[in-house]
């Protein structure tokens, strides 16, 4: 299993904003495979080292994945503007 961190000042405080305590349950599938839940999809682009999901309707996470230390690192979160 995966464990979700965050590796800036910025990352950390969206998460708590967005997630913890709100919605962490969703992310329990992500977890389990970080590239094939919620609508895992590998980006394209100028990200195309990251990884995004759908949380809510809205509300997307950036992420990278870390297999050799099994982190899911939480990069951006917020609507689909996030991307440019």
């Amino acid at each position: 299993m995966y464990e979700i961190t965050t590796r800036t000042k910025k990352a950390d405080k969206l998460y708590n904003e967005f997630i913890k305590g709100k919605i962490e349950k969703k992310l329990e599938p992500l977890k389990e495979n970080p590239r094939g839940k919620l609508g895992a999809h590998k980006l394209k682009g100028k990200l195309k080292n990251y990884w995004s999901c759908w949380l809510l309707s809205d509300l997307r996470m950036i992420y990278q994945i870390d297999d050799a230390n099994k982190e899911i690192i939480i990069v951006d979160i917020g609507s689909h503007k996030i991307y440019s």
